[in-house]
């Protein structure tokens, strides 16, 4: 990727801008053009905090903008003509989407519609165009497919939320458009990620900040769920590797495209019971200072039914990643926890 320009979507986000930062001190003479609406469905000083590390970095561009408006992707792409496109940008969550679909349709559907027209012309009049597409996908995209663990070869054809549902449609749309244009594209199947200055939507900071105001943490499922918890830095690594390999463009035997299209699960390829995952989350912020040591845990835990659009477990078959990349994540909960409640213990806001 030395010397090119890669285009970020959602860089404001967690992932999105730990990736870029990544990207921005690695790899020599690339420019990176990030994008982001910089909406408020979490603070958006946390945004902005993240974005104030990017704009020390003089070949990175930002953009305030959003991928469902046509005319700004087209414009990014005639500006800048990016060469590795990585969607990050998407309205998340899982219960958001239950009360909020308008936000689902517009981001997820319309904007990924925007970028894959986008990328689809950049090939006009013989132009090289976009070598590789890379987008997020999601865990959730298995719904409540019981056998475990989760492999890319399973069916997934019974989403529980909206959000999920938007998510196995962009692989469907990239599908089609590999298959119609020949754009190289892969979707990742995140599960839960997690880590310092991540989404206050996610449990792990959701309970820190309840906890931390006295009040009483919800743990659904009576703490029967099971979720394959992904440290920020594997998921990046994984986004970096694969990235830089496209899948192969070929002709089969209609003449045709054979879509150089591939889907991989990026997880930590071991669950973790949600009540462990608690007790781990209180000891790293006892031991961090946030909270006192004689904190009493008991009285502000409350063991409540499972969520509409929640699934009991997630668990990542990662072996094709580890097959074609030779890579898999690897960080513990307990240490990337411990990162968390480090980073939270010295937030200023």
């Amino acid at each position: 990727m030395t010397g090119k320009t890669v285009l970020v979507t959602g860089v404001a986000g967690f992932i999105g801008s730990n990736l870029a930062q990544r990207l921005l001190q690695e790899i020599a003479d690339i420019q990176v053009v990030g994008i982001d609406n910089m909406n408020d469905y979490y603070d958006v000083r946390l945004k902005e905090e993240r974005l104030k590390k990017l704009s020390g970095h003089k070949s990175f561009i930002f953009i305030k903008g959003d991928i469902s408006d046509k005319q700004t992707i087209d414009n990014l792409f005639q500006e800048y003509k990016p060469q590795v496109v990585v969607n990050l940008a998407a309205q998340a969550g899982v219960r958001y989407s239950i009360t909020n679909p308008d936000a689902y349709v517009s981001s997820n559907l319309i904007g990924f519609y925007n970028l894959l027209e986008a990328c689809r012309h950049s090939y006009d009049n013989g132009q090289t165009g976009v070598e590789h597409l890379v987008y997020a996908s999601s865990s959730s995209v298995y719904g409540s497919n019981k056998k475990v663990p989760y492999s890319t070869d399973d069916k997934v054809d019974n989403p529980v939320s909206l959000y999920a549902a938007t998510k196995k449609s962009n692989e469907l749309m990239a599908h089609a458009y590999s298959k119609l244009y020949n754009i190289p594209s892969t979707g990742l199947r995140f599960f839960t990620v997690y880590g310092p200055a991540g989404r206050p939507d996610m449990a792990y900071f959701g309970f820190t900040n309840k906890l931390v105001k006295g009040e009483t943490i919800k743990i659904f499922n009576y703490g029967n769920c099971k979720r394959d918890f992904t440290y920020i830095d594997d998921i990046v690594e994984g986004v970096v590797r694969v990235m830089q390999h496209a899948p192969e463009r070929l002709i089969g035997e209609d003449g045709l495209p054979i879509p150089p299209y591939k889907v991989y699960n990026i997880g930590n390829n071991h669950p973790e019971n949600l009540l462990d995952f608690v007790t781990i989350l209180q000891e790293e912020l006892v031991r961090a200072g946030v909270l006192p040591t004689d904190y009493d845990f008991e009285a502000h835990k409350e063991l409540v039914p499972m969520q509409p659009g929640d699934v009991p477990v997630t668990y990542a078959d990662t072996t094709p990643l580890e097959t074609d990349f030779g890579f898999k994540p690897s960080t513990s909960l307990r240490d990337g926890l411990r990162k968390f409640a480090e980073w939270y213990a010295g937030v200023s806001f």
